[in-house]
């Protein structure tokens, strides 16, 4: 403590279970600085995954289809993953097979873009299938 006061820096314990206690005369506020700015650092560097998501029916027409498919396109080109599902209202549930046809059909238009997490798979009132984006060569 004495050699502590002497620099004016601080006695940090590094290790308090250890025997005897390790100790490291520093300068606190300087090494909490460089902490945060190491743990912004890594901050910056992950990559966050953001997942879009495409709504269909099962009676979507050839246009609607077409521009869904282009907006899809652009969000796998950023690096979006894809939620594509297929919403069904009242009884169109028995059109459950147009609507697995037509997620099968966006897999198949997208298959350069990106590659099918999940295949479609009927959950309550909806059908939904995942694609993710193609890595970058």
């Amino acid at each position: 403590m004495r050699l502590a006061d002497q620099f004016e820096l601080d006695l940090v314990e590094i290790s308090p279970n250890a025997e005897p206690p390790v100790c490291k005369i520093m300068d606190y506020k300087k090494f909490v600085y460089m902490q945060k700015k190491r743990d912004k650092e890594l901050k910056a560097k992950s990559t966050q995954i953001v997942v879009k998501e495409i709504r269909f029916g099962p009676q979507t027409d050839e246009h609607d289809y077409d521009f869904k498919r282009k907006n899809a396109e652009k969000f796998l080109k950023e690096g979006a993953k894809l939620k594509a599902f297929v919403f069904f209202k009242g009884r169109s549930i028995i059109y459950k097979e147009q609507g697995q046809i037509l997620l099968l059909r966006l897999a198949q238009d997208l298959e350069d873009h990106g590659k099918v997490e999940a295949l479609p798979v009927l959950e309550g009132k909806r059908m939904i299938m995942y694609i993710a984006p193609k890595k970058k060569k």
